[in-house]
This record gives structure tokens, sequence and C-alpha cells, in this order.
């Protein structure tokens, strides 16, 4: 278990039996962001069979756009390397800011979306799709 202490933010990360966990304490903004950012980078670079990062939301406090968008290159990081990201215990302020950016479903479905690539629901197989969305 390590511990990140910032100004505005805290994160005390766990190792799980299939992958990681990090607790994240404060307010996710401009000035903390890259901090969750680096932790979840570091998580992801040190093990390479990691299946899933779960980040622990129950005592985020504020969540502002540079929040928000390392939530979202997280999870672009994490499901590029064929894991899952799960936002567990959710507050409901940081489900309405998903809810209102659109962000909620992509943030939290059950699938890795994969850049590029499309899910045949009868096949359960990807298929890459070219610029402008056909394949």
């Amino acid at each position: 278990m390590n511990t990140h202490p910032e100004q505005h933010l805290q994160l005390t990360t766990v190792d799980l039996q299939d992958g990681v966990r990090i607790e994240i304490r404060g307010d996710l903004d401009y000035l903390s962001a890259d901090v969750l950012m680096e932790e979840a980078t570091t998580q992801l670079a040190d093990r390479s069979a990691l299946t899933d990062l779960h980040l622990g939301c129950a005592d985020l406090h504020a969540v502002d756009s540079m929040g928000l968008s390392a939530l979202l290159l997280i999870h672009r990081r994490i499901t590029a390397a064929g894991a899952r990201l799960h936002l567990d215990d959710r507050p409901a302020k940081l489900d309405r800011l998903l809810s209102l950016t659109g962000t909620l479903e992509y943030l939290t479905s059950a699938q890795p979306h994969r850049t590029g690539q499309i899910m045949d629901n009868d096949a359960h197989t990807a298929r890459p799709t070219s610029l402008d969305g056909t394949t």
C-alpha cells in the first residue's frame, strides 16, 4: 500500500488479486489531476498483466474539467492495455457531472472501449473501422 499526499488530493494505492485499487480523497482538479494520472500510469506500467484498475471515489470531493480529462485519459490508457477501469463508490455529484458531460456510460460500461474498433455483439469480436466509421 502506497500513500501519496497532496495539498488537495490524497491517493492510497492497494494491490488486489487481479488489479490495483487507488482510493481518491479530496479534489480532483487543475492542481491535482496530474498526480492521479501519474499514479495510474505507474501502476499500469509496473503490472503488465493488470486486468482491472479500481478508482475508489467515495471520498472524492470536487472534480473540475482537468479532473474529468484525467479520468478520460486514464480510461483510454487502461483500455488500450486490455484492462478495465472501475469507478467504485461514486458520489452522486460525480455521477451528475459524468451525466451532464455525456461520459457516464463511457467511463462506467462493463466492456472496455477499444479505440478504432466496433464490438460485434453477435460474434463478440472486434472489427477495425476506418476514420469515416465504415468497416
